[in-house]
């Protein structure tokens, strides 16, 4: 026999080479009827896996929070999908087809892309082959026979050359259908319950553009058809939120292929919001004591092998520009100029903290497939900055940190969001810088600082930077995802590199520590999460049209002109829509952008020197003179 430890800190003993679907039967029939995939001593397994010695066991669900227990069920949709294809597109050649977060997807090399009714059928195949509930077996063969077996699928005969020679080599075989794979499985192809093909598209084959365009289907799978009703409704939700449909229509940004992917461009809207969002953390932080810089987009390589960041995102950059006697490239962040910064004079302990910070243009070289709208970029502007602090002082100046983020946030109104404390992974000696003291020190000393500041968090190994671990803000968008926005990492490493120190006290030279921050994250990705989050309907101080001034008829023209004068000198962002429409159709056009506030003139309003006010939320709210909408609308400034 052998001891199971389960999660809930019971331990059950089973026989030996028990698998996992006969543990979970077992604990109970309920919980067999609904694990997915099992997790032994932190590793994913199958539910066919026989357990050997004692153990830790965690059983994965089909559940809200359990992306394991998801993904174990969508990959064995995605081989569903799979032989669904191949019984309607017989000539069809199967690729790869993994579970990703929301669904899963499988790439195809067929003759021509499929059509909506290709889309259609497959759909209905797939429904069929899960009626037949056939079961799902796995099966090993040595390198030579698995290429045997795969002669007729030049994908996967590519992945199999790929493996070491003495390895078993992997397959699921569900009726006629075989396929090369690690797994996991549920145990027959009747266990799923509804799928949904929601969209196909071109893709490289293994993301490389020297390779064929496959074509790639996507979709979803739930055990309840009012789950995939729920996703539906958000994926509709989620369509009508885009930031790019939304950034379009309000006329915010664009791009062309002549400026080039992943490089958008601000229009007059846009970067009203833009100009707004960056004023307002500058003087926040200018409040705070930061000193604000500007530095170079370009530098020579060695800044970037000098602090370490070429050894770690070298292939995220643009190429080097070589230029006489030097190389230079494109920076990907602005930390190291920021360092020589420090380092240009000395400094006594008296000085510390000293808060250098930039909107700092950086460039990442993101592929051209994954590069979107405003949310991932080519070239995008930091809300950067270093603070440089003595070691007693790291606590008080991280909470400090901490404060202004959650000041920021509540400017903002966000409130569903939580604290990551990002850790390395201490067998990654590639991604981490290698010293196991430093890392030691900074993650004890961050756990502890959050802990006395009494912010609740959790932790995430494999998430820290490469010099350090950091607090990284995850925030839930208004479609339901979680993102980073905000970011404080404490640093030991960078002042080692850059020979940094200060004269402390005793009157000698020791090392500061540095903190990085970014409150906004990037005003690029920062303005993509605030169209998505409002919807477009910005709060009246960020719009970048606050009042639409309409006159019904051209007779009203000059009042409204004088009206914009007296707004504007007020502060406020106007325009006169003075076009020959119908008052109705202006009044729809500028709700359909999303104008928090629409002043209508006719001549009634002229002769009282009156204005008819419409307001977003609240439609016709009665008319006032100029004094009482000011009123009205200075108590909604943030």
């Amino acid at each position: 026999m052998i001891k199971i430890s389960l999660k809930n800190g019971s331990i059950i003993e089973v026989p030996k080479g028990s698998s996992i679907i006969e543990v979970a039967k077992k604990i109970s029939e309920g919980l067999a009827r609904n694990v997915t995939c099992g997790e032994i001593d932190g590793k994913i397994k199958d539910l066919r896996y026989e357990i050997q010695k004692d153990c830790n066991l965690k059983l994965h669900t089909f559940q809200e929070d359990d992306l394991d227990g998801k993904k174990a069920y969508w990959h064995t949709t995605s081989h569903i999908m799979a032989q669904a294809v191949k019984r309607l597109f017989p000539k069809a050649k199967i690729a790869i087809g993994p579970a990703i977060d929301e669904g899963f997807y499988y790439d195809f090399d067929v003759e021509k892309p499929f059509t909506d009714e290709d889309k259609a059928k497959i759909e209905e195949e797939m429904k069929k082959i899960i009626k037949e509930d056939i079961p799902i077996e796995k099966f090993t063969l040595p390198k030579k026979e698995a290429l045997t077996l795969m002669k007729e699928e030049p994908y996967k005969i590519e992945l199999i050359e790929d493996l070491p020679q003495k390895e078993e080599i992997s397959f699921y075989q569900q009726g006629d259908f075989t396929d090369l794979c690690a797994g996991p499985h549920l145990q027959s192809t009747g266990k799923v319950k509804t799928v949904k093909i929601l969209s196909s598209s071109g893709a490289y084959w293994r993301g490389s553009e020297k390779n064929k365009m496959l074509q790639r289907i996507y979709a979803i799978s739930f055990p309840k058809a009012s789950l995939l009703q729920e996703h539906l409704d958000l994926l509709e939700e989620a369509k009508q939120r885009d930031h790019r449909k939304i950034g379009k229509e309000q006329e915010l940004f664009m791009t062309h292929e002549l400026v080039g992917s992943g490089l958008p461009m601000y229009l007059p809207n846009g970067a009203t919001i833009r100009r707004i969002l960056e004023r307002y953390i500058v003087d926040k932080e200018l409040s705070l004591g930061y000193q604000h810089v500007y530095t170079p987009s370009l530098a020579n390589v060695s800044l970037y092998k000098t602090s370490g960041h070429w050894d770690h995102y070298h292939e995220d950059m643009f190429p080097v520009m070589k230029m006489e006697n030097e190389e230079l490239v494109l920076r990907p962040m602005n930390c190291p100029h920021h360092m020589l910064i420090y380092k240009n004079k000395l400094h006594s302990y008296r000085d510390l903290p000293i808060k250098i910070g930039e909107l700092a243009h950086d460039f990442r070289y993101e592929s051209s497939g994954s590069v979107c709208g405003l949310e991932r970029v080519r070239q995008m502007c930091q809300n950067d900055a270093h603070i440089f602090v003595t070691p007693e002082q790291i606590k008080t100046v991280f909470g400090e940190v901490v404060q202004l983020i959650l000041s920021v946030y509540e400017d903002f109104g966000f409130k569903d969001y939580t604290f990551r404390l990002s850790l390395r992974d201490k067998k990654d000696k590639e991604k981490y810088f290698d010293d196991d003291q430093m890392w030691e020190i900074a993650e004890s000393q961050l756990r502890e600082i959050l802990t006395q500041l009494e912010i609740p968090f959790y932790e995430a190994i494999g998430e820290a930077a490469f010099y350090g671990p950091k607090l990284d803000v995850q925030i839930k968008t208004a479609i339901g995802h979680d993102i980073t926005i905000s970011t404080c990492q404490l640093d030991f490493l960078l002042p080692q590199k850059f020979d940094l120190e200060y004269i402390a006290e005793d009157g000698k030279a020791h090392r500061p520590v540095v903190i990085h921050r970014a409150i906004l994250g990037t005003s690029d990705r920062f303005l993509s999460f605030l169209i998505e989050e409002y919807k477009g309907a910005f709060p009246v101080w960020l719009a970048p049209v606050q009042v639409n001034i309409l006159p019904i008829t051209d007779k009203q023209h000059a009042f409204a002109y004088k009206l914009k004068e007296q707004l504007i000198k007020q502060q406020l962002r106007v325009v006169v829509d003075d076009r020959n429409e119908k008052i109705g159709y202006k009044i729809r056009e500028a709700q359909m952008k999303k104008v928090p506030y629409m002043l209508v003139i006719g001549p009634k309003e002229v002769e009282q020197n009156m204005v008819s006010v419409r307001s977003r939320e609240e439609g016709d709210i009665g008319t006032m003179t100029i004094e009482e909408f000011l009123k009205i609308k200075k108590g909604e400034s943030i």
